[in-house]
């Protein structure tokens, strides 16, 4: 598709919706919209239920020729995902922002353990020879054919982004439901997903936390810092537990261990870098820390844990996930359902 015809896309919309897009020169970085957790599922006729991908969130930016893979914490991703921008620059349209998330399979469910095999290489020609597959579900679009489009409602938005590419892998169109959110969340669970996202039809797209956003999990699972590790026992490599914790009142609050989830390639690898972060004191506030076998390290390093419930601000049944790149450690927070 070629930028005149992107423009076109925006001059059919209706009078009254195309006065809120605004001609303006495409911005180096937008922030994305994230999405509030919610304790209960609903159902609503204004709002769009989409499958919440358990991958890497990623902004594309296309200028010409010129492609940026971009992670929420402006990390360039295009050495890690190279077929995403051989993809995107054989399309025609030359401008355009685009909002969505990088995914690997298990089966027929996203993997973000998988993931973890692309998310850590950096160089293009070793990830085109990696095993593991990507796909980048777009999901919104904040520009295209040189107007700033992100007040526009939603539905209009995703009606605009169905258009402006040609959608074949790895590049995929994420579809969505309306009304019926809780029967779509029993299906997504029944199916193994990480959740839905519930999207208000007629919000605009906000670079921030939102709750036009909302996120129905089928397990709980998050971001934590860590803070600390555990010596190895037996025949255990590398460590043996993560200490992790989140902030709260200007601090690092300890949320506990995290002994499993690794396997022995992980447990070398990331032993390595916890040992090359070592420090003397505990990073965490609080004096009820673990003592025996501790290691303590510099918070620069954000994992994803998943869990069955909270207890007594504790983790219980923690299990490792992976580690995460696009977040920083001081955006790390304990998730709590509104």
């Amino acid at each position: 598709m070629s930028a005149k015809k992107g423009r076109s896309l925006i001059r059919e919309l209706p009078d009254d919706v195309r006065g809120n897009t605004k001609r303006k020169p495409q911005p180096e970085w937008t922030s994305p919209m994230l999405a509030t957790l919610v304790d209960e599922p609903f159902s609503d006729p204004d709002w769009l239920f989409e499958r919440k991908l358990d991958g890497e969130r990623c902004l594309a930016f296309k200028k010409g020729r010129s492609i940026r893979l971009m992670s929420r914490n402006k990390k360039e991703l295009n050495d890690t995902y190279p077929e995403l921008v051989d993809a995107f620059r054989d399309r025609d349209e030359t401008g355009f922002i685009v909002d969505g998330e990088i995914v690997a399979f298990s089966g027929n469910v996203t993997s973000f353990e998988r993931l973890q095999k692309r998310m850590q290489i950096r160089d293009a020609e070793e990830a085109r020879e990696s095993n593991v597959a990507v796909y980048y579900y777009l999901f919104d679009v904040l520009y295209m054919g040189r107007r700033d489009v992100t007040k526009l409602p939603l539905r209009d938005r995703k009606r605009l982004l169905r258009q402006l590419l040609s959608y074949s892998d790895p590049l995929r169109f994420t579809v969505h439901r309306n009304v019926h959110g809780e029967s779509f969340l029993n299906e997504a669970c029944g199916k193994r997903w990480e959740g839905l996202i519930a999207k208000k039809a007629d919000s605009a797209y906000a670079h921030s936390r939102s709750c036009n956003w909302l996120k129905f999990k089928c397990v709980n699972r998050q971001e934590f810092v860590i803070g600390g590790y555990t010596a190895p026992e037996g025949d255990r490599v590398g460590f043996g537990a993560l200490l992790v914790g989140y902030n709260e009142d200007g601090g690092l609050r300890y949320a506990g261990k995290v002994g499993t989830g690794y396997d022995e390639e992980t447990l070398k690898k990331l032993g390595d870098r916890l040992k090359s972060l070592e420090r003397k004191t505990p990073p965490f506030k609080g004096s009820k820390l673990p003592q025996k076998g501790v290691h303590w390290v510099t918070p620069s390093l954000v994992c994803e844990v998943g869990f069955t419930e909270w207890t007594d601000h504790k983790l219980r049944h923690p299990r490792y996930l992976g580690l995460r790149r696009d977040k920083d450690p001081g955006d790390v927070v304990r998730e709590r359902p509104t």
